[in-house]
């Protein structure tokens, strides 16, 4: 099954492809790279979770932001190239946590999106290297925070 076909079989929902919101751009393909800007937890209707994980969300609140942020990511990509089927595989992600200084389970967090990249592109081509930190602070109080890089086909 293709990524593609795979993505609608899920009947998954995307929020509308998040515009720069500074100077950058969310998405820059480089040879065969296409390198994803941070992205934050946006919606259907265009808001964003927001709060601290350990503080306001808990771990599964935060695991269902960065889940979020992955169905984000994924409409940048549609929206640039069209389909998911250009995709070759997930190479890097760096996963932000807006987290309370105790709490320690930001790879946990992360697993949000992880896990939705690994059902839409397979066990090799949608798990790639991976850092999941925490912050003390992310712009407008987001709760996650992801970039990554995908080799294109």
């Amino acid at each position: 099954m293709s990524f593609e076909a795979k993505f609608l079989s899920l009947n998954l929902t995307l929020p509308p492809a998040p515009k720069a919101m500074g100077v950058y751009k969310p998405c820059l393909i480089h040879g065969n790279d296409l390198y994803i800007s941070g992205h934050g937890p946006l919606k259907p209707d265009r808001t964003l979770i927001t709060g601290r994980v350990g503080a306001d969300l808990t771990l599964e609140q935060g695991y269902e932001a960065a889940r979020q942020v992955g169905l984000a990511i994924l409409a940048t990509v549609r929206a640039n190239l069209g389909t998911l089927d250009k995709v070759k595989r997930l190479v890097k992600t760096l996963g932000m946590v807006n987290a309370t200084p105790d709490f320690a389970e930001h790879p946990k967090v992360i697993n949000g999106y992880s896990e939705l990249m690994r059902e839409i592109f397979g066990d090799d081509a949608g798990v790639g290297t991976r850092s999941a930190v925490g912050m003390g602070s992310l712009p407008g109080n987001i709760a996650v925070e992801i970039e990554c890089m995908f080799e294109l086909v």
